[in-house]
Parts: C-alpha cells; sequence; structure tokens
C-alpha cells in the first residue's frame, strides 16, 4: 500500500503529536483541548477513568496537573493516507515503579490534526528497564 507513511504526513502527524506532549507535559490546557477532536464521539479511556466526549474530556483535564520527568520511548507513527493515523508510545516517569502504554488515533479535519480515540494503561516495569 503506497499510502502508508508517506513522510511528509508522517511528519505532520509526528508534530502534532509532540505538540500534544508537551502540553501535556506542563498542562496547557489550551493546547491539549485543541488537540482532541471536539466532539461528543470522542473517547479517551485512562489509567483509573475515562471519558466520552470533548466536554467531559475538558472538564476532566482542568483537574489534572502537569507531569514532570515524563519520558517516552518506543513511540510509532504510522499514517494511512493523508487523513488517518495510529500513534503508540510508552512512558514512564522516575521513581515509578509501572511503565506506562498510550495509544492514539489521530484524524485529520480539514487542515488540522485531532485525537478522535485515547487508552492509557500501565503495567509493571520489566526488570530490565
Amino acid at each position: 500500500m503506497d499510502d502508508v507513511n508517506r513522510p511528509e504526513v508522517v511528519a505532520e502527524v509526528t508534530a502534532a503529536f509532540w505538540r500534544y506532549e508537551n502540553a501535556l507535559v506542563v498542562a496547557d490546557l489550551e493546547v491539549l483541548s485543541q488537540s482532541f477532536w471536539d466532539d461528543e464521539a470522542t473517547v479517551r479511556f485512562g489509567v483509573a477513568d475515562r471519558q466520552i466526549g470533548a466536554a467531559a474530556l475538558r472538564a476532566w483535564r482542568a483537574g489534572q496537573g502537569p507531569l514532570p520527568g515524563r519520558q517516552l520511548f518506543d513511540t510509532q507513527v504510522t499514517t494511512f493516507g493523508d487523513s488517518a493515523a495510529s500513534v503508540t508510545t510508552m512512558f514512564r516517569y522516575p521513581g515509578r515503579p509501572r511503565t506506562g502504554r498510550q495509544s492514539q488515533m489521530w484524524v485529520r479535519f480539514e487542515s488540522e490534526w485531532h485525537i478522535v480515540s485515547a487508552h492509557v494503561s500501565e503495567i509493571a516495569a520489566p526488570p530490565d528497564e
């Protein structure tokens, strides 16, 4: 399939992902809200929470703080054509015994990329990490 991982599309999604990630670390609520699709069909499943709809997600996010020390690894961006992408990554925080997993479905609406679905979970860190 020639439309998978076209370099220019991967670059766009990667930039949108890092904009979101940087906002997550410092709790920039405006950028976090802009990163998600502003629709009731938006879904986010967290470690111990879930939000259905952009309004619920904004309300939940307003009660969260910054995430200092967050470290990403094994980030994978896969694009399909010029309007859909999957981003997966692993994360950890210094001094925490668990490793996080995050997956996001990104869709281009007109000229902007937005997360339409996200899932976050944690597992015990393997001994070699």
